[in-house]
């Protein structure tokens, strides 16, 4: 779901044409959106505003469409490749992500998951957790169409014993019944529902199996034993791929506003997009623009894809290499800034809160040198009683710098986690060498071994359940412990 950058050249070609032929259409979505502009009296935005109104939307819907295109990938399209199951069921993976799976950048390997597109137009759904242990690490993440983390269930968040809660959609206006433990409120009708499982190792799985057989989920009027309601109306999806954002980005986003009620938050960036042409029921159809159009549209989509960059780039501290932030969270934690919910949709959409889980990431050695295994092998190494400092468990996962998705490799290891520590070879001081390359290095140091592409490296470190005590990473970018930079093999 990574958006490419747009090629220079090509906005260019599309430019250079523009100057030579000039506008010749006038039944393309924004000659259409100004028509009704002027009817009402309004201003019509010229060609330069029309550029900036498509980087906004770019920024503002970014998460949005991708989260459409995930939802259309797994409960949508049965043919997609990437299919879990309908909506309102869960479906449980017995195994953790590898290569194969393509549908979310920056995936998880440590936890086998559990999906849940919730469908709440016609009544609530009650989530249901069994009794887990305590040492092994759950959690269920709540996120909507806004790419908002509207709650958590887990080991963290409501503890270990079994419970029910209940989770209502933007309309719901009831009350809880009695047994519900808690009430999650989605801002979308459509949310996803991430149950994460702990596997200590490849022989844990089937204890693993036994605790997701313990998640349910059911209708509000199945849990009190009630008449469902009526059945929310019967809905064709606008069909779309994750692969498809970029070329479709405008319409796509058209049909996910469907599902993403007008507020005071965002009545004004909705206005704005209005203007152009792109909201619920309408239909953005790139090809159907001018050349003066086409180019103001890549113009803005191209700087607004630019500012998302530069963000992930400058606008989260730089430690060692590292950057450290926090740029997940709710509604309130957002707070209206797109363009920071449009960096973590970019930088890994889906991510958990910083208080649930820190994600160190870096495409840079130390000194700020890309990381390419093609040209280097590399090291990572934990200064004796330095390990990063959780209450769960941490890992190091290894992506293609590219695609950011999880890379082929020969013994099948995509993360080096603490579980595994018992197997790994401290050095003699106490510290802890992790070996970044594509070749294996021997067997002796081949269980600290993290295989890397030939090719550009992206590193995400994953923090489940920080230590809110020293030493910690938090407050993001200013905690006590600090990750040690990636660096050459000497």
């Amino acid at each position: 779901m990574k958006i490419k950058a747009i090629s220079s050249v090509a906005i260019a070609s599309v430019v250079a044409a523009t100057l030579l032929v000039g506008c010749d259409k006038k039944s393309d979505a924004i000659s259409q959106a100004a028509q009704a502009d002027k009817k009402a009296g309004l201003a019509v935005p010229g060609l330069a505003e029309t550029k900036s109104i498509a980087e906004e939307a770019f920024i503002y819907g970014l998460p949005i469409v991708m989260n459409y295109a995930v939802m259309q990938e797994f409960c949508v399209d049965k043919n997609s490749g990437q299919y879990k199951g309908p909506f309102n069921h869960i479906a449980n993976e017995a195994r953790v992500f590898t290569y194969r799976d393509t549908a979310v950048v920056t995936p998880n390997s440590d936890t086998p998951y559990s999906m849940l597109w919730l469908d709440l137009r016609a009544e609530p759904m009650v989530i249901s957790v069994p009794a887990v242990a305590k040492e092994r690490y759950y959690s269920v993440q709540l996120t909507d169409g806004n790419a908002y983390n509207y709650g958590y269930i887990g080991s963290r968040a409501t503890g270990s014993k079994a419970g029910d809660y209940l989770v209502a959609g933007p309309d719901w206006k009831g009350q809880p019944p009695a047994g519900i433990k808690q009430v999650f409120h989605s801002t979308t009708p459509f949310a996803l529902s991430i149950f994460r499982t702990q596997l200590f190792n490849a022989e844990d799985m089937p204890n693993v199996v036994k605790v997701q057989a313990g998640y349910q989920a059911q209708p509000l009027s199945a849990f009190l034993k009630q008449p469902a309601p009526p059945a929310a109306p019967k809905l064709d999806f606008l069909p779309a791929t994750t692969a498809g954002i970029k070329a479709n980005f405008y319409a796509y986003l058209d049909a996910a506003l469907q599902f993403v009620p007008l507020t005071s938050e965002n009545q004004a960036i909705r206005a704005q997009l209005a203007s152009i042409g792109i909201g619920p029921g309408k239909t953005f159809e790139f090809k159907e623009l001018s050349l003066e159009h086409k180019a103001a549209v890549l113009l803005g989509m191209k700087a607004g894809d630019d500012k998302v960059d530069k963000y992930l780039a400058s606008g989260i501290k730089n430690i060692n290499g590292w950057k450290v932030g926090s740029v997940f969270g709710d509604g309130d934690f957002y707070n209206g800034d797109w363009l920071k919910r449009a960096a973590a949709a970019k930088g890994g959409i889906y991510g958990n809160d910083a208080v649930e889980a820190m994600y160190p990431m870096t495409r840079v050695d130390a000194t700020g040198e890309p990381l390419d295994g093609s040209k280097h092998n590399y090291t990572l190494t934990f200064p004796a009683g330095q390990l990063p400092p959780v209450n769960a468990f941490w890992s190091v996962t290894m992506y293609d710098g590219k695609t950011q998705l999880l890379i082929k490799n020969p013994i099948n290891r995509y993360l080096i986690n603490s579980p595994m520590l018992p197997g790994m070879k401290p050095n003699a001081d106490g510290s802890l060498t992790l070996y970044i390359q594509k070749d294996n290095p021997g067997s002796e140091k081949e269980a600290n071994w993290l295989p890397a592409p030939n090719d550009t490296i992206y590193l995400v470190m994953r923090l489940y359940w920080p230590r809110m005590e020293a030493p910690s990473i938090l407050p993001a970018g200013e905690g006590t412990w600090k990750p040690p930079g990636v660096v050459p093999a000497k």
